[in-house]
């Protein structure tokens, strides 16, 4: 690590919670993204995913500036995405205030509030009901 003072946010997206450090770039570094201590490429295997994590450095005009540690923990790969990229904008905003309007206007700064709906109980689940019998 640099002896620059790292940014850190928090992002959550359904049971998802994820934890960002990004320090800006130093001489000879290239703005590598490491997710629970394993490379960008591997954690996140399809296109999709990495451009959704990348989405916060491409509307700032960002991308390969900073080095990137992602602690990520809970849900499922897409829910973890998107709270990874909720941390990623939270962090850029650090950096500097003028990157809100950016994200803001992209919707990247809004968390998303959708959760999973509980089952009830006496049913199947949580809207499924059981085959109705006439006789």
């Amino acid at each position: 690590m640099s002896t620059t003072t790292p940014y850190n946010a928090t992002g959550r997206r359904k049971e998802a919670v994820a934890h960002a450090w990004l320090t800006p770039v130093a001489e000879g570094k290239t703005g590598q993204i490491t997710i629970n201590r394993r490379s960008f490429e591997e954690y996140l295997p399809t296109d999709a995913l990495q451009n959704t994590v990348l989405q916060p450095f491409y509307a700032t005009n960002t991308i390969k500036k900073f080095d990137v540690l992602i602690v990520s923990k809970g849900g499922g790969i897409h829910g973890q995405t998107g709270a990874m990229s909720l941390a990623i904008a939270r962090a850029l905003v650090l950096v500097d205030e003028a990157n809100r309007k950016l994200l803001r206007e992209q919707k990247l700064l809004t968390r998303d509030s959708r959760m999973k709906e509980r089952k009830k109980a006496g049913r199947p689940g949580a809207r499924k009901r059981f085959q109705f019998s006439k006789r």
